[in-house]
């Protein structure tokens, strides 16, 4: 079997905080009429890392899709320049469709090609549940256009998700720069308030901070967050600084997360060495594929941390993750974005199905999926200007 040929595929994401951004697929074709399906969507980059996968499908065009370790060693180790997001996004969107082809060749899910099932299910936690539920800032200055999270209206969506079989749930509480306030540590805990006596005790929370504190500010967070019994702190820092994280998680009494900016088992090894962050968030479509997080989810049994895969990218990443997470131990959680679940099922050529909580990828061969080419041509990409279009000001 060889590789005939690499196409890749753009197309708008549902609108929300984000707006603006796409989706970034690649089919790979072999001469034994196989079809492979990968994704590496990466956030207002979708020139460079396009460029990328083009280039690296040159390369490819003539290989055994088999041959996937080599194939991934090649394209990381034998290229100068190696690694970073740009180039491990496209080694993931690559490494994912030859998993798929193999599998699909084999007749099995991919899963089972790798190791066979561990669970029969996965546990899911709702991530975009809270469009819409933010009001006008009445600090920021006047005529600003400036928002923030309305703990009345976080509530109520978040009761709605929980009426609907979700059992966990994560939001982003604390925004602005890095040194907090006290003005804003009072909302911010006011909405997780809000949301913890809407949803009850039961429910899971995660509250992902996306490195807008420094360790004075996050740690006075961590310390109000406390009487919640959140699930986790993401990203409560900036995440470049292994011992800082790692410092930073020993003196809290909150589980601390961390992970989807790290892009290699390289990467993960000096936080994994800090021994104090509990749950570890590679995103697949950036860390290399299904071969690279395998690794870095073995690497982090060996410390006994979880492994929640982080997922905020479109419908192959998101059953690739699924299918991951079915075949590790020590997998916790799967995250799903809410806003983007009707578009998945829209362009997968069969849907993903969650009930009361849990998930599992769809029967058949490879993802048991794959993406219906007629239905992307609904939804054309979108045009944005990095830097300018990122939603993200102030850090």
């Amino acid at each position: 079997m060889k590789i005939t040929n690499v196409t890749t595929f753009r197309t708008s994401t549902p609108v929300h905080k984000t707006a603006g951004t796409n989706w970034l697929f690649v089919r790979i074709e072999t001469d034994a009429g196989v079809t492979g399906w990968g994704e590496g969507s990466l956030q207002y980059k979708d020139a460079a890392l396009e460029a990328e996968i083009n280039d690296f499908g040159r390369y490819l065009v003539g290989k055994d899709p088999r041959r996937i370790e080599q194939i991934w060693t090649s394209l990381y180790r034998r290229v100068t320049w190696a690694g970073g997001a740009v180039t491990m996004s496209a080694i993931a969107a690559i490494d994912l469709a030859l998993w798929d082809i193999k599998a699909k060749a084999l007749g099995v899910p991919v899963y089972e090609l790798a190791g066979g099932p561990t669970r029969d299910h996965i546990a899911v936690y709702a991530n975009g549940w809270f469009e819409n539920a933010n009001e006008p800032d009445p600090n920021a200055p006047a005529g600003s256009g400036a928002m923030r999270q309305s703990a009345t209206l976080y509530a109520e969506a978040a009761k709605s998700i929980k009426d609907a079989g979700w059992t966990a749930l994560k939001f982003y509480p604390f925004g602005g720069p890095q040194v907090i306030t006290q003005q804003r540590i009072r909302h911010g805990v006011e909405v997780v308030r809000a949301v913890r006596e809407a949803v009850g005790p039961e429910i899971e929370i995660g509250i992902d901070v996306r490195a807008r504190l420094d360790p004075w500010s996050a740690g006075r967070v961590a310390q109000r967050l406390e009487e919640f019994d959140i699930a986790w702190l993401e990203e409560p820092i900036l995440y470049d600084n292994a011992k800082a994280m790692g410092a930073f998680a020993r003196s809290v009494n909150v589980p601390v997360s961390t992970g989807e900016q790290l892009y290699s088992r390289w990467e993960f090894e000096p936080l994994l060495e800090e021994n104090a962050v509990r749950i570890l968030q590679p995103d697949i479509c950036h860390c290399g594929g299904f071969s690279e997080i395998t690794k870095i989810a073995h690497a982090a049994e060996t410390h006994f941390v979880s492994i929640a895969p982080h997922n905020s990218n479109g419908p192959i990443s998101t059953v690739s993750s699924i299918h991951f997470d079915m075949s590790v131990q020590n997998a916790f959680m799967q995250e799903i974005f809410v806003s983007f679940f009707e578009r998945y099922n829209q362009i997968l050529t069969k849907p993903l199905v969650i009930e009361n909580g849990i998930t599992k990828p769809p029967e058949g061969p490879g993802w048991g999926t794959d993406i219906n080419e007629e239905a992307l041509k609904e939804f054309p990409p979108g045009d944005f200007l990095q830097v300018e279009s990122e939603p993200y000001l102030l850090f």
